[in-house]
């Protein structure tokens, strides 16, 4: 009986160091215990809180195995906090905390220096080639294909693009690849896939971009649709996180798909948009990860000036 005492003494003092400290498998897991539930109760008070969780779920949770990540997670975690009587933004203040935590452990994704940098050299390579804004071709549809390699690099991209022509004698169009930090454009390759050949190449090793001019072999008149088709041989970086694509003026739709080496598949995949390099990134969301195909995708329907990408975490 005193063993018995003792024990409920020790519980809440526990629960209490850890919603004070983290972690949060840790905090989930003493408060489950401080109550008494099983982890079938618990679904079932999730359940009437109209969030669905599965059991094994929840195991991976309090295990410290997975993290809640997705908004229905989220929601199910805020549900928790009420189920478990525990102060509110409690849970959720450690999931923040852990986020923060491993962005600072990890490796640096570009700076907003080096994005206005990268932007710089841009506009610098583009009036070499004596390229305009948008070069008299409208976007109607934007096809990209990312391809990440066995060592979890930047393998390579290929693009398919449908324009329309606002203007006569338009027989080109800028290619533009900013590798990953640490990449050598000079060992890079472009390769005209469809309906365009190569033109002239220029690279800067400092920033890691290369522009390409893809030449069409004919000019275009105002109102003429053409599609063509390149890609970029990159694969000269080291670990990739993510992949973004920067739009200067608004145009049809856009799909980037990401497709990774069976050796090397991430634990899971994000999108998010950034209006400009200085601005906060936004519209986060959690995307599917096709197992079966080693690839993740997202879809706008209408491309807006900005930037847009997936982002991804590695086992």
């Amino acid at each position: 009986m005193r063993h018995a005492t003792e024990h409920a003494d020790l519980a809440p003092t526990e629960l209490d160091t850890a919603l004070r400290g983290g972690p949060f498998h840790v905090a989930l897991r003493a408060a489950i215990a401080a109550r008494g539930l099983p982890l079938q109760r618990v679904q079932h008070h999730l359940s009437r809180h109209g969030v669905k969780v599965g059991v094994t779920s929840l195991s991976y949770w309090q295990q410290g195995a997975r993290r809640p990540q997705r908004p229905e997670s989220l929601r199910a975690v805020r549900a928790l906090e009420e189920i478990l009587r525990l102060p509110e933004e409690s849970l959720i203040r450690l999931l923040a905390e852990a986020d923060e935590r491993t962005a600072a452990g990890r490796p640096a994704l570009r700076s907003y220096r080096s994005l206005i940098e990268a932007s710089d050299v841009l506009n610098r390579l583009q009036a070499e080639l004596g390229w305009s804004l948008d070069g008299g071709l409208h976007t109607l549809g934007h096809h990209e294909h990312v391809r990440i390699g066995a060592r979890r690099e930047l393998a390579g991209r290929e693009s398919q693009h449908i324009v329309r022509a606002h203007r006569d004698g338009v027989d080109r169009f800028l290619a533009v690849h900013h590798g990953d930090p640490g990449c050598s454009p000079r060992d890079m390759t472009v390769h005209a896939l469809e309906n365009c050949r190569t033109g002239r190449v220029r690279v800067d090793q400092d920033t890691g971009v290369l522009v390409a001019e893809l030449l069409f072999g004919s000019r275009l008149r105002a109102g003429d649709t053409f599609l063509f088709r390149y890609g970029v041989v990159d694969g000269t970086a080291g670990v990739s996180r993510e992949y973004v694509h920067r739009f200067g003026t608004p145009g049809g739709q856009y799909a980037l798909q990401v497709r990774f080496d069976a050796a090397a598949l991430p634990a899971r995949c994000h999108r998010f948009t950034q209006h400009a390099p200085a601005a906060p990134r936004g519209g986060r969301q959690e995307l599917p990860f096709s197992r079966p195909h080693h690839s993740v995708h997202l879809v706008e329907p209408r491309i807006r000036p900005g930037m847009v990408g997936i982002g991804w975490e590695w086992e």
